[in-house]
C-alpha cells in the first residue's frame, strides 16, 4: 500500500510517463448499440428457393461521427446489403451499428483518422455478426462480410473532397 500512496505522492503513477509528461493517448470504447437494423425478404417464401447459381449482392459502407463532447464521439457504421436474382430482390438489410468512444490525448491532426478508421475498425466484427444473423434468420445463408479496408476509405473520401474542392474553386 505504501508504493501506491509514494507513487501517487511524487507523479509516477499510470498517469504520466518517465519524463513526468502526460499519459499515453487513450482510445476507449464506452458503448456499442444497434441504432437500426432492417432486414426485408419481400418475395419470401418463393425467394428462399434454391437457385443454380449465387444472386448478385451489392454492398454499401458508410461512416460517420459525431462529437457528443470534447472527449466523446459517436461512431456510426452503416452497412447495406440487397441480394438480387435477375430482376427479383431476395433480400435487402441494412444496419446502423454505432459506438461512443472517448478519445483523449491524440493531436489534433489524427482526429479523424481515428474516427473514420479506428473506430470503425473496431465495430466491424460486431456489424458483420449482426448481417450475418439478421439473413440466416430471414431463411438464407449466412452473409458473411469479407473485411474492409477503412484507411482505402478514408483516403478515397480525402481525395474526393480535395477534387470537389477543386472544381468549386475553379
Amino acid at each position: 500500500m505504501a508504493n501506491n500512496d509514494e507513487a501517487a505522492k511524487t507523479g509516477t503513477d499510470a498517469t504520466k510517463n518517465g519524463n513526468g509528461s502526460q499519459a499515453q493517448p487513450t482510445l476507449n470504447v464506452l458503448a456499442q448499440y444497434v441504432k437500426d437494423l432492417s432486414f426485408e425478404s419481400p418475395g419470401a417464401p418463393n425467394s428462399l428457393r434454391p437457385r443454380d447459381k449465387a444472386p448478385g449482392i451489392n454492398i454499401s459502407v458508410n461512416v460517420g461521427a459525431n462529437p457528443l463532447s470534447e472527449k466523446e464521439f459517436d461512431v456510426n457504421l452503416t452497412l447495406n446489403a440487397k441480394a438480387n436474382f435477375d430482376k427479383e430482390v431476395l433480400f435487402n438489410v441494412e444496419l446502423v451499428y454505432g459506438g461512443v468512444f472517448r478519445i483523449d490525448g491524440f493531436p489534433q491532426e489524427h482526429m479523424l483518422p481515428i474516427l473514420f478508421i479506428e473506430c470503425p475498425r473496431l465495430l466491424f466484427p460486431f456489424a458483420r455478426q449482426i448481417i450475418a444473423e439478421a439473413t440466416r434468420n430471414g431463411g438464407f445463408p449466412p452473409l458473411m462480410l469479407d473485411p474492409i479496408d477503412f484507411a482505402q476509405m478514408f483516403q478515397q473520401k480525402l481525395a474526393e473532397d480535395q477534387a470537389k474542392a477543386k472544381v468549386q474553386v475553379s
